[in-house]
């Protein structure tokens, strides 16, 4: 029986994709890939990682409801929330309609002054769904600030979205004009 505990692998591979691919010796293509067995050498040399193999990479995947990995061809990705210097390229897509952010309130002033930006990260995060944005709205507020985005409009006027899963779209930064309070 596999003793894996995916959801600890899950948050490792995300750090080492995302955030830090030099401390795990990791060099990430322009669109964020490394072959697996680079990715699968680095864990190993850590105790809980050590028979870690590409199917418990893909059972991970399978069992992640938000989806932040892919494999492909022998290699890994994040699909988003780098914060590395380099830029992430992503290709450009239209966006669904309508698309909401969730959000500390004592940001909100800021955010409709200056619109959303990525702050830490490359791009900004919006959901497909009020749910998904209040969940990540709660990471920073227990009662989270809602905010929908004209992305049609958006689009329309030249800002670029890019597809971060089925549920994640990510866009450079979505001026205030774009921007409705929901639920402050």
């Amino acid at each position: 029986m596999n003793s894996l505990n995916y959801p600890q692998l899950s948050k490792e591979v995300s750090y080492a994709l995302r955030h830090a691919p030099w401390e795990f010796e990791l060099e990430l293509d322009a669109e964020g890939w490394v072959a697996v067995e680079q990715l699968l050498h680095s864990l190993r040399h850590q105790a809980q990682w050590t028979s870690i193999s590409e199917a418990d990479l893909a059972t991970m995947i399978d069992q992640s409801e938000k989806k932040r990995h892919e494999l492909a061809d022998g290699k890994i990705r994040a699909l988003y929330g780098h914060s590395v210097p380099a830029k992430i390229i992503k290709n450009i897509e239209r966006p669904p309609a309508v698309v909401y952010h969730g959000t500390a309130r004592h940001l909100l002033e800021t955010i409709l002054a200056a619109g959303l930006k990525p702050m830490g990260r490359q791009y900004v995060h919006l959901a497909v769904d009020q749910e998904t944005a209040i969940t990540v709205g709660k990471r920073k507020d227990s009662e989270p600030a809602l905010l929908a985005v004209d992305a049609q409009k958006a689009w329309q006027d030249g800002i670029r979205f890019y597809r971060g899963n089925h549920s994640i779209w990510l866009a450079d930064q979505v001026p205030p004009i774009y921007i409705t309070v929901l639920r402050p």
